[in-house]
């Protein structure tokens, strides 16, 4: 993926700004070039019928007049439908006198796309040959991922739990790397639930979801919750005999609302009386929330 950065002189640049251009004349030392600013794009589609995202282009001068240039859709390696998967607003688009930019407004078809779906669709720049810039091309690949709204019911019941915490510590009570919990709504926050017992019986644990930003939802464990005592982990005592845990600094833990799971990445350590003795690690955990059908399943199949 590239960025366009505007290249302009530094001499006389308040005269050239003053002054604007024509076609003869541009605000840098360079052929005047127009292009998509990103030769891909990873595009969220929520479920909203009044939402465009926006597919950015850019020029590397700009013009006192207003330039007008046509958007076509590439066919081939394509896989999305228009008027089915996605509509655009206009096939063309105009860069106004004086800027620099514009961008295509996208409609993505929500309900015709499913869960865990990446679509995409090819746009190319319909304008006079000289503009096109042999190095960036004209052309970008447009991808559109399905940004399902954030339910917390959805995140409570039962849940596979599959950590690699388990794998290097199982302690005395697990045999497996993955265990069947059950997840409740926490009573006071939103948008928080309670894993039960969550890799260790007795040791309960929250975690906080943030759904605002549709491209990168997040998952956060607070700090300081007893996950096991040490000794039936570990075998012996370095701390105060307990095992904490937090959300990793090294790598963020996010989630999908439209698959129902969540990857974490946590920091597992050992204090002595509030004071720090060491992390045992930083380790990744997968949680899967699924149905009473699959939960009754995993029981007598697997005996989870």
């Amino acid at each position: 993926m590239k960025r366009i950065i505007t290249l302009l002189l530094t001499a006389g640049l308040a005269a050239a700004l003053a002054t604007g251009c024509d076609r003869e004349r541009t605000l840098y030392a360079g052929a005047e070039y127009v292009m998509f600013a990103d030769t891909v794009s990873v595009n969220m589609v929520p479920d909203d019928e009044e939402y465009y995202f926006p597919v950015k282009i850019a020029a590397t001068t700009a013009c006192d007049y207003d330039r007008h240039f046509g958007v076509e859709i590439v066919d081939k390696g394509s896989k999305a439908i228009e008027g089915l998967h996605y509509r655009l607003r206009s096939n063309t688009v105009t860069i106004p006198a004086g800027k620099l930019a514009t961008e295509v407004e996208v409609h993505g078809c929500y309900a015709e796309m499913e869960a865990g779906d990446t679509l995409n669709f090819n746009l190319q720049l319909v304008m006079p040959e000289q503009l096109k810039w042999d190095l960036y091309g004209d052309r970008t690949n447009v991808k559109m991922v399905k940004s399902c709204p954030f339910v917390r019911e959805d995140f409570t019941g039962w849940c596979v739990v599959t950590s690699l915490f388990l794998y290097s510590y199982p302690g005395v009570e697990n045999t497996s790397f993955q265990r069947l919990i059950r997840t409740e709504a926490h009573p006071t926050r939103e948008n928080a639930v309670i894993l039960k017992n969550w890799l260790f019986t007795g040791y309960d644990v929250e975690l906080d979801f943030d759904p605002t930003d549709m491209a990168n939802p997040t998952a956060t464990m607070p700090a300081d919750q007893v996950i096991s005592d040490e000794t039936s982990v570990f075998g012996q005592i370095n701390g105060d005999n307990k095992i904490l845990v937090e959300s990793s600094q090294v790598q963020a833990s996010i989630f999908n609302a439209c698959q129902h799971f969540a990857a974490l990445w946590n920091r597992f350590y050992v204090n002595d009386l509030g004071v720090p003795v060491g992390t045992v690690g930083n380790f990744y955990t997968l949680l899967e929330w699924i149905s009473d059908e699959e939960a009754d399943r995993l029981r007598k199949e697997e005996g989870m």
